[in-house]
């Protein structure tokens, strides 16, 4: 990518984002609001629509010739690229719809299975995570304006393996989950929603995360840019190969986010 490319990439991403949070916020304002089962039993809501729409309307200004893979348009499920944008416009839209503040606006770019650059955005938690054209992941201190505010590069942890702390779904742990959790010798587990947790390991307020449960890509991708540009792993749950991105259906296996230093079982 020539520095141009990246550095309009950086810029994009953080503006779309941020626009498609504020539409989303304004949703999340009002006393009620619509939502209903998509197929798959998950939940959408306007708010997820309408964020979808504004953030594919800027990625096609600003990038006219890049696929575009999104989660609301099943049209772009069939893409396959080697360079691609994957976007999950309202990820945790359960924590949305409950209230809970745990959701995310999820961008990322993907160049041959890697999810090389991302931004994540938690406009009720007002944090804002994303990735450098150096390829390092700051936090972004709000309030969020049109140009870049204080930067904090982010860190994963150096856990202590006899005192670990691990961040587990909010709304999709199960017995499973816990099963391996409970391998661990763990000093505190936590709960959060959304690709938030790939956050926490991020920033190290967290070692671990496993998922045991079913993700699609553009739910994991701007996350994992964060943890990769902040010195962390994604490894497949079943043999610990890093997860990659363009698979057959967007869908992912079970992985772990982790610090390096976590000793897998």
């Amino acid at each position: 990518m020539t520095d141009t490319f990246e550095s309009l990439v950086e810029t994009a991403f953080r503006r779309i984002a941020l626009q498609a949070g504020a539409v989303i916020m304004q949703v999340y304002a009002r006393p009620d609001f619509e939502a209903r089962a998509k197929s798959d039993n998950s939940p959408v809501t306007e708010a997820d629509e309408a964020a979808d729409a504004l953030i594919r309307a800027e990625l096609a200004r600003v990038f006219p010739d890049m696929p575009v893979v999104t989660e609301e348009l099943s049209d772009s499920h069939s893409i396959q690229a080697d360079r691609f944008i994957i976007v999950d416009p309202l990820d945790g839209t359960k924590e949305f719809v409950q209230r809970r503040g745990d959701f995310t606006v999820n961008i990322a770019l993907v160049e041959n299975g890697v999810p090389v650059r991302g931004v994540v955005y938690a406009p009720a938690k007002e944090r804002l995570f994303y990735t450098r054209t150096d390829g390092t992941s700051v936090e972004e201190q709000g309030p969020f304006g049109d140009e870049a505010g204080a930067l904090t590069p982010i860190r994963v942890s150096q856990p202590d393996n006899a005192a670990l702390l691990v961040v587990a779904s909010k709304s999709h742990r199960d017995a499973a989950t816990d099963e391996y959790i409970n391998r661990y010798a763990v000093k505190d587990a936590k709960s959060a929603g959304s690709s938030l947790k790939f956050c926490l390991v991020a920033t190290g307020e967290a070692d671990f995360y496993p998922r045991l449960g079913r993700t699609m890509e553009w739910d994991t991708a701007a996350g994992h840019a964060v943890v990769l540009g902040a010195g962390g792993q994604v490894l497949r749950f079943d043999d610990h190969r890093p997860l990659t991105y363009g698979k057959p259906g967007y869908e992912n296996p079970f992985f772990l986010v982790l610090a390096p230093g976590v000793t897998l079982r």
